[in-house]
């Protein structure tokens, strides 16, 4: 997937004002509308330079789309980076039912998850923002109290576009799960004339943590064990989100075996279970004592041959 440049789409440069983008949409627009201009790839075009302007227009969207692309060129091969709209607040808006059939794979990369929050505020009383921001995965196993910093995009009296920062203070629930939302009454945008002030829905995201990987409530952790571990079983010492454990490691376990130490996942009801994957580490045969002990390993097991099964 190519990283588009919607500001090439439109003419215009990245300092441009939203009235800038405006006009250029709106010169752009009758020069390639299909109903005007019957060359065969007007109706590509208008559908391109329609796209950017959604972008762009917006100036939540341009803020987000603005932050990932100044890591990127037009034509670029992108993946949206893990967390990259983490902390933009989102005021749910511009979105009509049915209208994710109408961009690119692209944009969906980058505004299909708003698309979807724009449809659940369109049945809101008024002013819902939401946000989505990154928290660590002991925080769900233990709940916190996080001071958390949203960018909120403000267009200025000229039109130039800015962002600006505001900070939460915002209690994390024991349990917590990735995609769950917590709701901060009286947080969002003000309502269209004398309705209340709207909510903040704060979508939650796991930090990418070096040890543990999450799957719904599950836990999962790569637990290297020696040869001897392996074949004779142990009893060793197992991290978890919460603090060490001792795990019993069976005799004759073999690499990828998955050992599941229950309820030590995310706590929920019932709470999740963590399962150690085990992987067999092998010493180095640096010294002539460490070479030796593997000459004799082989010598006692003359027969064996862990390549039989691919025989055919």
């Amino acid at each position: 997937m190519e990283f588009k440049d919607y500001y090439a789409t439109l003419g215009v440069e990245r300092t441009a004002t939203q009235d800038d983008i405006k006009r250029a949409y709106r010169k752009l627009a009758r020069k390639f509308h299909p109903d005007l201009n019957k060359d065969p790839g007007a109706e590509a075009r208008f559908k391109e330079i329609g796209e950017a302007y959604k972008a762009l227009n917006d100036p939540e969207k341009r803020a987000a789309y603005d932050d990932v692309g100044r890591r990127y060129q037009h034509g670029q091969d992108f993946h949206p980076p893990p967390g990259w709209d983490g902390g933009f607040e989102f005021s749910g808006k511009d979105f009509g039912p049915g209208e994710e059939t109408d961009y690119s794979d692209f944009f969906q990369s980058l505004f299909g998850r708003h698309m979807a929050s724009a449809r659940r505020a369109a049945h809101a009383p008024g002013g819902d923002h939401h946000a989505k921001i990154v928290i660590d995965l002991q925080d769900a196993y233990r709940g916190a109290r996080r001071t958390v910093s949203l960018r909120v995009p403000i267009v200025d009296a000229h039109g130039q576009l800015s962002v600006q920062e505001r900070q939460l203070e915002v209690n994390i629930p024991k349990g917590v799960r990735e995609g769950q939302h917590l709701r901060l009454a009286g947080q969002g945008g003000a309502a269209d004339g004398s309705g209340p002030t709207g909510d903040l829905y704060l979508e939650i995201g796991f930090r990418k943590h070096p040890h543990f990987r999450v799957d719904a409530s599950d836990v999962y952790v790569d637990l290297p064990i020696t040869p001897w571990e392996a074949a004779l079983g142990a009893t060793v010492t197992a991290p978890t989100p919460d603090g060490d454990v001792l795990l019993t490691i069976p005799p004759g376990s073999s690499s990828g075996r998955k050992l599941r130490l229950r309820g030590k996942g995310l706590p929920s009801n019932p709470p999740g279970d963590l399962y150690a994957v085990l992987g067999i580490a092998m010493p180095p045969a640096e010294s002539p004592v460490a070479k030796e002990a593997f000459a004799t390993l082989a010598r006692s097991f003359p027969g064996f041959n862990p390549r039989t099964t691919l025989e055919t």
